[in-house]
């Protein structure tokens, strides 16, 4: 089985509720676990809020979404500056939430610590993609299971 669904979303906070809800939608037709679609949910609410808050002043930001066997696939794209150089990596480290910035980076830190790979483009002054994916498990009422 292979589904796939693209975006293109403005940059107002009320799109990150509608890409999660039809990430979720879409997760429980095709009769994925409940808490691997949480997680991909929680993902790519914080992907989609990063875009929002760091996508170019005049356009969006685009999601694509895929699963393909048992694998989901999700890419958050905007057209923002680009990364800091300070956050193209991640921090080895755990985050800790002491001090004025501990909301800084903690969407990315979710991202990583929810998902099975997760890879960050920088393109400055052209935006971030941010893919992640994670295997699925599939509940044991599934129609549309993978082969």
């Amino acid at each position: 089985m292979s589904i796939w669904w693209s975006l293109h979303l403005r940059r107002e906070a009320a799109s990150v509720p509608l890409a999660r809800k039809l990430l979720l939608g879409t997760m429980e037709t095709a009769g994925v676990d409940p808490d691997i679609s949480f997680d991909l949910s929680v993902a790519l609410s914080e992907a989609c809020a990063n875009a929002v808050e760091h996508a170019g002043s005049a356009t969006g930001y685009s999601v694509t979404a895929q699963i393909d066997g048992d694998r989901c696939r999700i890419e958050v794209a905007d057209s923002g500056p680009g990364l800091p150089r300070d956050r193209v990596r991640l921090p080895a480290r755990p985050l800790t939430l002491r001090g004025q910035h501990a909301e800084h980076g903690r969407g990315l830190f979710l991202i990583e610590a929810l998902m099975d790979h997760v890879q960050f483009h920088d393109r400055p002054g052209h935006g971030t993609v941010v893919a992640f994916d994670k295997v699925l498990k599939w509940r044991e009422d599934t129609l549309l299971k993978a082969s």
